[in-house]
């Protein structure tokens, strides 16, 4: 095989690599979008799901609600989990669009 036909090939099977892996993962988001116990967002607590719209007309990033107006997250691939905020009017808080929780809604969620 000629090289630069060879790198072309490997770009394009790692590129479907990457959707089926992307597919899934957002298969695996909306799963959880279902299956947890909406919460209005003026009732969230500390280890709630966040759901965000991000890029996509769907839900395609989630977080981790920490309490104080804070969740935890991984912003993307490759970085850092870190805080986001929620207050204020900023980036995450513009495009929050709904919370979930997965522990029964009348018990507070383990420590």
């Amino acid at each position: 095989m000629a090289p630069r036909f060879e790198a072309t090939r490997r770009a394009v099977l790692t590129a479907e690599r990457d959707v089926a892996k992307l597919r899934t993962e957002i298969d695996a988001m909306r799963h959880k979008v279902r299956a947890a116990h909406p919460v209005p967002l003026t009732e969230l607590a500390p280890g709630d799901l966040v759901f965000f719209r991000i890029r996509a007309r769907g839900i395609d990033h989630v977080g981790v609600y920490a309490g104080g107006g804070r969740f935890i997250h991984a912003p993307r691939a490759g970085r850092a989990v870190r805080y986001g905020d929620l207050r204020g009017g900023g980036f995450y808080a513009r495009r929050l669009v709904g919370a979930g929780r997965f522990w029964d809604r009348g018990t507070p969620p383990p420590r």
